[in-house]
């Protein structure tokens, strides 16, 4: 592992290949996260139900795998991991605009390919989240992570106009040939990393069962760790489900065009750049503790207005809520995932990022059914009602637990035995 000489990771020759390939990895993925749901509402004419099995397929795989990815990639080098999990993307996110050439594409196989999409985000995410310690050093884990955030949020406000206009060019199918070549971006910049993990250890006694169970147990028997997952997990819960019956508000009862629908995303999403810049500064100023919680405590009612929009000045009021929602949740990620890559030893890393995201990524898929579900029953503007009070509610598990009032979170902590 290599080190920076001075405060700054822009010195960091690994850091700076792992950004680049990150960045414009975003950028592909923010078209696909906007021309995917058009995709289904405008080709292929997808009901609201239907729009939510999209979500559930979308992140399936949290549920299905999670746990036993984080296992299994503690087996493996990271690296490795993260590079063959890109270019698998690539392969199968191709298949959509070349069924679409030849008039072949169906909605099912829009499910199948988000599926398995899905499922290799589950070994990249996992391992880049373990891998980032060992190549950075866990003091520069808040530096490294605002940045990688701040890309993210970078490619939040561009990403989605850039994918509107793709999609209005080119139609929502053929768009999606921006992720496969920045699938593939972000697999050349990864390899070009120097630094290399020792092989892990290969004892004979290892078992996947009682591996998946002890990167569950750190996380339940800690009392910061489970309340961060059962807040994330429940913020996402109804979240996902919202965001689908966004989109079909949007596109099928505004008619807004995929031009102005990325436009407004984009606009929104400045708000992710500056929670990302102003995350370090929130974390000394307020704790770390105060500010996870308050970040999106005070942010997450703004989705209360989202069933109000038509197409008139309310959707002005949509960009604000939009500012306010994704520098909360910015703001919210670089605190947490900071403080749980600190908290957690190197060799249990994968298996905590993996239980983790089982907890958290693993409801969304169930808040896609219910979104989807409310939207064909109630209605999409009561289903996006419902949705946006259950997200504003998620912030009491952290309220009412040990890290409401933690001005720093782990710096000098030992790890919880998990026997």
């Amino acid at each position: 592992m290599s080190s920076p000489r001075t405060g700054s990771l822009l010195r960091h020759r690994d850091f700076r290949m792992l950004w680049a390939g990150d960045s414009l990895s975003q950028f592909g993925y923010m078209v696909t996260t906007l021309a995917m749901p058009l995709l289904a509402v405008k080709t292929l004419h997808a009901t609201p139900f239907e729009v939510g099995l999209l979500t559930t397929f979308e992140y399936l795989a949290f549920l299905a795998i999670g746990l036993p990815a984080g296992a299994w990639v503690d087996r493996m080098r990271r690296r490795n991991v993260m590079i063959t999990a890109d270019i698998g993307r690539a392969a199968v996110l191709a298949t959509i605009p070349l069924a679409a050439a030849f008039g072949a594409l169906t909605l099912w196989q829009v499910y199948a390919v988000v599926l398995v999409t899905g499922c290799l985000t589950v070994f990249f995410d996992v391992s880049y989240q373990s891998y980032l310690p060992f190549l950075i050093g866990r003091e520069h884990l808040a530096e490294g992570n605002a940045k990688l955030q701040g890309t993210q949020s970078v490619a939040q406000v561009a990403g989605p106009s850039i994918g509107g206009l793709l999609v209005q060019a080119l139609t929502a199918p053929y768009a999606i040939l921006a992720n496969v070549g920045s699938f593939l971006w972000s697999a050349g910049w990864v390899g070009r990393i120097g630094a290399r993990e020792p092989r892990p250890d290969r004892t004979a006694d290892r078992h996947l069962v009682r591996e998946v169970r002890e990167g569950v147990a750190f996380i339940l028997r800690h009392p910061i760790l489970r309340k961060v997952a059962g807040a994330t997990g429940t913020s996402n819960l109804w979240s996902s489900g919202g965001q689908a019956m966004l989109i079909v508000l949007l596109a099928r009862k505004l008619n807004l065009s995929a031009g102005v629908i990325g436009a407004l995303m984009s606009a929104g999403a400045v708000g992710g750049l500056l929670g990302a810049l102003g995350a370090r500064r929130l974390a000394g100023w307020l704790g770390e503790g105060p500010l996870t919680w308050m970040s999106v405590a005070i942010t997450s009612p703004a989705a209360l207005l989202w069933p109000f929009l038509h197409r008139d000045w309310t959707l002005g009021l949509f960009v604000v809520t939009q500012l306010a929602i994704s520098a909360g949740n910015v703001i919210y990620n670089v605190t947490q995932v900071t403080f749980r890559q600190r908290l957690c030893p190197d060799r249990l890393l994968g298996r905590m990022n993996a239980s983790m995201r089982f907890l958290v990524w693993g409801t969304m898929p169930i808040g896609g059914l219910v979104g989807g579900a409310l939207g064909s029953t109630v209605g999409v503007r009561t289903a996006l009602l419902i949705s946006a009070i259950g997200s504003s509610l998620a912030f009491l598990w952290i309220y009412f637990s040990p890290l409401r009032s933690l001005r720093v979170v782990g710096a000098e902590e030992e790890p919880v035995a998990v026997g």
